[in-house]
């Protein structure tokens, strides 16, 4: 029926149950943003954090488990051409909360559950917050547009909220540290 939230997903000739609350999810998309985890573990943790009988899944359909599991969270916008990043799930967590709720009502971490396709209709209701007006303003100049004087201000002030900060694998990050020593500037 249109007006049900899926709770499980077809492929290889059946249903999957899935645990499809907005936690699981969130957690498989930080998960995906991890720059010390290969694509192949976070392949690995998506299924087994959303599949309910992650084990029971044949080896030859875990690619289908996987477009399901993509097309499930993605809620029909992965034919879209990808844009510029604009967003950090991480990062952004204490702007999204927010606006996220200012959308509900309601704290919607403090519900028991929350469908994912629920808490994305919310999220894609953000208006007016501070978390729409970086998202503007970090689209902009991800394309390379000028910013308004008064955004400009804004950007300036809040560069610890408008940058999108770099995620570096624990590795990168032991490098950008020893160099930084040896220049000094650490």
């Amino acid at each position: 029926m249109i007006f049900d939230l899926p709770t499980a997903l077809s492929f290889g000739g059946r249903e999957w149950d899935i645990d499809p609350d907005f936690r699981q999810v969130l957690r498989i998309l930080s998960a995906f943003e991890d720059p010390d985890l290969s694509d192949g573990e976070k392949a690995l943790l998506c299924l087994m954090d959303l599949y309910v009988d992650f084990g029971e899944i044949p080896r030859d359909q875990l690619q289908a488990a996987l477009d399901a599991a993509m097309a499930f969270i993605d809620h029909g916008a992965g034919d879209q051409k990808p844009g510029p990043r604009t967003m950090d799930w991480v990062q952004d967590a204490p702007l999204i909360f927010p606006a996220v709720n200012r959308a509900a009502g309601f704290e919607v971490r403090s519900v028991e559950y929350m469908h994912w396709w629920t808490f994305l209709g919310l999220f894609m209701e953000i208006r007016d917050s501070v978390y729409s007006t970086v998202l503007s303003l970090r689209g902009k100049k991800a394309r390379g547009k000028k910013l308004e004087k008064n955004e400009q201000e804004f950007w300036n002030n809040n560069l610890a909220i408008c940058r999108l900060k770099p995620r570096l694998s624990a590795r990168e990050q032991a490098e950008k540290d020893r160099l930084l020593l040896a220049l000094g500037q650490a």
